[in-house]
């Protein structure tokens, strides 16, 4: 599954990639807002935003292309280890669902 991690803490950008991967995922974090990120987003199978350490306008560009892209998106306060973790069960539970 690939995934795209928007917010975070800057500090916690390997450790979250750790996570991810040791549970089979891809995915790419951006703790800050890079030029034409719209266009960076691509098509994940789920998009997990970290609202408590992420901007405004970053929140807004992923909103809007997981709306465009009908892309399932996770919003969670919390930017801990923890909090992706149970995320990242939630999205397999959903996708286990899914697929029967």
């Amino acid at each position: 599954m690939s995934i795209v991690l928007v917010g975070g803490h800057d500090r916690m950008h390997e450790a979250y990639k750790g996570i991810c991967s040791k549970r089979g995922h891809r995915v790419k974090v951006y703790t800050q807002l890079p030029a034409r990120f719209d266009k960076m987003i691509g098509t994940p199978d789920g998009i997990v935003l970290f609202t408590g350490t992420v901007s405004h306008k970053m929140m807004h560009i992923a909103v809007k292309e997981a709306k465009r892209k009908n892309i399932p998106i996770v919003r969670c306060h919390n930017s801990s280890g923890n909090s992706l973790e149970s995320i990242l069960e939630q999205f397999e539970k959903e996708l286990a669902v899914a697929s029967y």
